[in-house]
């Protein structure tokens, strides 16, 4: 038997990454205890997907623990042995909002559980691929200091710099303000190197822009496409942080994401770290994303705009995404802006 095993299993990537391994005929264990609605509120909550999961998958099973709890990650990883042959990390606290709020509950899931994932795979299975969903935030606020043209729809990079096709990994996560929640997934990002390049074990960090598609459970502190097209078709306000509402960000598909987990399962590296996400290919700006959102929607978003920026948070970001296709040549993406908006929406509805 292969076991894929996928934490956050009922959340975006993590739903999707159960499907696409399951389809691909591995037996998944899902590790999830719904932390989402704790951190979110009740709408927010994942239950209801971990339900569709089991009933879709038949060679599903669900592990309700938490990934803080050292003892019962090891207990789980220790029952399964080398049957697993891929470790799918996407569990998280994922809004910078939110881990200001409790830094210690914050670095206990995104740090602390991610190196109780990786010790209980070394003592365990070490040579199955361990695949973490990091972000673009480990760069903090860093890609705010590049030379940006404000335009009448969104900032620009200036097209001469190197980054105009997008920021690349040589970026540097030093010096910089990346936010409660940005310093803890840098934590977890160096242990997932760290555990490849010193225990030779074959690690992948995904650096990823704004990850969403329709099972995204949208909510304002976290999930940028999908709460502003929710926002869109209900006639809930939504608020506008920043930056004259230009702001750019780079939006990849779940189902592309986990597609590049899926090659990389196929070939590791140790110690691999990739930008990914929308790139030139689907990106736009806030004010752009709404214009978009009421054209496919045919309503009007009432939205407010709010002064003051998030702190932590990118004025313009898109990935390049050249060095994974570089090692990846088969991977492509499926959707672009348009279709994955055009998906939300009808799962709005």
């Amino acid at each position: 038997m292969s076991i894929a095993v996928v934490t956050g299993s009922s959340g975006l990537i993590g739903s999707e990454s159960c499907k696409r391994f399951h389809a691909e005929g591995l037996d998944v264990v899902g590790v999830d205890n719904d932390m989402r609605a704790y951190f979110f509120g009740k709408d927010a909550s994942t239950s209801g997907k971990r339900a569709e999961v089991e009933a879709a998958l038949k060679n599903y099973s669900h592990e309700s623990l938490d990934i803080r709890d050292t003892g019962a990650v090891d207990a789980l990883f220790k029952r399964l042995g080398k049957e697993v042959k891929v470790i799918i990390h996407t569990a998280a606290q994922p809004s910078h909002d939110w881990a200001a709020r409790e830094p210690h509950t914050d670095f206990g899931v995104n740090a602390v559980g991610t190196v109780n994932l990786l010790q209980a795979a070394r003592d365990h299975c070490p040579e199955a691929p361990f695949i973490f969903t990091s972000t673009n935030k480990v760069y903090g606020d860093t890609p705010n200091r590049l030379p940006l043209i404000e335009q009448d729809m969104r900032w620009e990079i200036d097209p001469s710099h190197a980054y105009n096709v997008g920021i690349d990994e040589t970026m540097s996560i030093d010096q910089t303000k990346h936010s409660v929640f940005g310093a803890s997934k840098v934590a977890a990002d160096v242990m997932v190197q760290e555990y490849g390049q010193y225990f030779d074990m074959p690690t992948v960090c995904f650096r990823g822009g704004c990850l969403t598609g329709p099972s995204h459970a949208g909510a304002e502190l976290h999930g940028f496409l999908s709460y502003l097209m929710k926002c869109t078709v209900t006639g809930k306000k939504y608020n506008v942080f920043g930056y004259k509402g230009k702001q750019v960000r780079d939006n990849i598909h779940s189902a592309d994401l986990v597609s590049a987990f899926w090659e990389f399962f196929q070939a590791p590296r140790s110690g691999a770290v990739y930008n990914i996400g929308g790139s030139r290919h689907s990106h736009c700006s806030m004010k752009e994303a709404i214009q978009i959102c009421q054209e496919i929607s045919g309503k009007t978003l009432e939205h407010e705009y709010v002064e003051d920026n998030r702190i932590g948070d990118h004025i313009w970001w898109v990935s390049d995404v050249s060095a994974f296709q570089r090692d990846y040549p088969n991977w492509k993406y499926q959707y672009d802006l348009k279709a994955i908006l055009q998906e939300i929406h009808d799962a709005c509805l």
